[in-house]
């Protein structure tokens, strides 16, 4: 039987999601993602784990960069797939947000993901950029593509998101 590999570990710390939950619903959506990309409010738990970092945030459109880690590696030698779904979902979700008033909020319906080049750690930080398509006022469509320091394009997504009535 082969030896196994020394293990490696990596902690992070985050801020419970459920105790700012008041802020995020006190806000529009624009307002909060400037609040998050300024550090006045917390990143929920999953950008913090997956290494996503607002950039830019406007009115139907958000930027983050993701740093990918080896802790996001798959068996066959490259960043899973999982996080760059997760990333475009996350920017794409974001997007969105900005478009919706105080205490509105959203879920994705649907998330089509498309890869167009694998990702290792020699790539180094991704950008992900997520656009509104289309507003509405149950349905918002939205796209996003994550890019490498290069600009080569590296996946691309296409999402419906449900608006959910305010609180």
């Amino acid at each position: 039987m082969a030896d196994v590999p020394a293990l490696r570990n990596k902690s992070f710390e985050w801020v419970d999601p459920l105790a700012t939950a008041d802020q995020v619903v006190g806000m529009s959506g624009l307002e909060y993602m400037h609040a998050v990309r300024d550090g006045s409010a917390a990143w929920p738990p999953m950008g913090v784990l997956m290494n996503f970092e607002m950039v830019e945030a406007e009115r139907g459109r958000v930027v983050m960069t993701c740093t990918p880690g080896e802790e996001h590696y798959n068996p066959l030698g490259v960043i899973h797939g999982g996080l760059l779904c997760t990333l475009l979902d996350t920017v794409i979700g974001c997007a969105t947000h900005t478009t919706l008033e105080r205490g509105t909020g959203y879920t994705s319906i649907e998330l089509k993901v498309s890869y167009l080049r694998p990702v290792t750690l020699d790539t180094g930080e991704l950008t992900a950029t997520g656009t509104v398509t289309k507003e509405g006022r149950r349905v918002v469509f939205a796209d996003g593509i994550v890019t490498d320091t290069e600009g080569n394009l590296v996946a691309t997504a296409s999402s419906s998101l449900l608006v959910l009535s305010p609180r």
